[in-house]
């Protein structure tokens, strides 16, 4: 079976601030098709994200697979309040967590199988 990026299924990945204290990423599909590959696939769940991010799950406050949008969301709580001294991305578009591992964009869909593009089998 082909292994595809993430990246090259979803419509739009994107980290938005969610408040004071949380940040939001929403992963939207297209396709049903692709939507339903990577939510049955299970790349894309609470524990992966934690690891992914290298955080610990009680960091994430909301995990939703919405089916009518064809749309991921989960929400992770700030390690700061946003706009507080040394917190440096007030709007949560640019998370440092983000850009671990390269982040969501990274991840690779297959099957039932998924991986990170540069550790496969690493989820």
């Amino acid at each position: 079976m082909k292994t595809v990026k993430l990246v090259d299924l979803a419509k739009t990945i994107r980290s938005k601030n969610a408040g004071v204290d949380k940040i939001t990423f929403d992963i939207i599909f297209r396709e049903k098709e692709d939507y339903e590959l990577v939510k049955n696939s299970g790349v894309i769940s609470k524990e992966n994200i934690a690891k992914l991010y290298g955080i610990d799950e009680s960091r994430i406050s909301d995990f939703v697979a919405f089916d009518p949008a064809c749309a991921i969301k989960f929400t992770i709580y700030r390690t700061r309040p946003s706009g507080s001294p040394g917190n440096g991305d007030i709007f949560g578009g640019r998370p440092k967590v983000c850009r671990k591992a390269g982040g969501l964009r990274a991840l690779q869909v297959c099957g039932r199988k998924a991986g990170f593009a540069d550790r496969p089998g690493a989820v």
